[in-house]
């Protein structure tokens, strides 16, 4: 009778053993599953997040959202290329009207600039990279800068008479071209630095340097102006200030 019974007690505990691995298997197996479903869920919210983070930037920014150009091959191609870009942004800026119209002809010169920029990566050999990523940088900027301009030559004048300026729209304009100060510097600094760049990539660079350097310098003065219109409000409380 013990012989029939050791051998059944082995029997049940090697399938016990065997059961309880299949049950473990079977649970590593869907809670890997079920770690896999929430990351795709994760990933999917997160896409969805960018989706309508990019769809907002282009709605506030306007119509024309920078697209990286072709790279030229030479600088005889980018100069063609830098020329029809500069033809093709005032062709659109004529389809648009009123104070829209008004700040893309202000900021297109920045925006040719970034073009140029990317266009060129290839022929500044060691820094192309660089130039480009500051030039997506710069762009990013551009859209803020516009959203930020729309808003100050749309306040209304009766609220600019009792109110003032545009202060929030300004102080948004002076971050950006604060980071913009560091990111030409950062462009000066790789110029100096291509000693594989040939001289006419070096002259293209420069000018690009010098519109993005003449927009800030434009912007400055108009974040300025905007931040010190006081308005009558302000007058009065500025006075009540001085009387004490």
């Amino acid at each position: 009778m013990k012989k029939l019974i050791i051998p059944l007690l082995a029997l049940t505990l090697i399938g016990s053993a065997a059961l309880a691995a299949q049950t473990g298997q079977q649970g590593i197996q869907q809670a890997q599953q079920v770690q896999t479903e929430q990351q795709t869920q994760n990933q999917g919210q997160e896409q969805q997040i960018r989706t309508e983070q990019q769809a907002q930037i282009r709605e506030e920014a306007g119509p024309f959202i920078l697209e990286a150009p072709e790279r030229a091959v030479n600088t005889i191609q980018a100069r063609e290329m830098i020329q029809q870009r500069e033809q093709e942004m005032a062709q659109e800026v004529e389809t648009l009207s009123g104070v829209q119209q008004k700040v893309y002809q202000n900021q297109n010169k920045a925006r040719e600039a970034i073009h140029a920029l990317l266009a060129i990566e290839d022929l500044a050999p060691g820094i192309g990279p660089q130039v480009s990523v500051i030039a997506q940088e710069f762009n990013n900027s551009v859209q803020a800068t516009i959203v930020a301009e729309e808003k100050i030559q749309k306040r209304n004048t009766f609220v600019r008479f009792f109110m003032g300026g545009e202060k929030e729209a300004a102080q948004e304009m002076k971050q950006e071209i604060n980071q913009n100060q560091e990111r030409v510097q950062e462009l000066k600094q790789l110029r100096e630095d291509c000693v594989a760049c040939n001289e006419e990539v070096r002259t293209m660079m420069q000018e690009q340097i010098q519109k993005m350097e003449q927009e800030q310098a434009r912007l400055q003065e108009l974040a300025e102006r905007e931040n010190n219109s006081q308005g009558v409000f302000g007058w009065v409380k500025n006075l009540f200030r001085w009387g004490r």
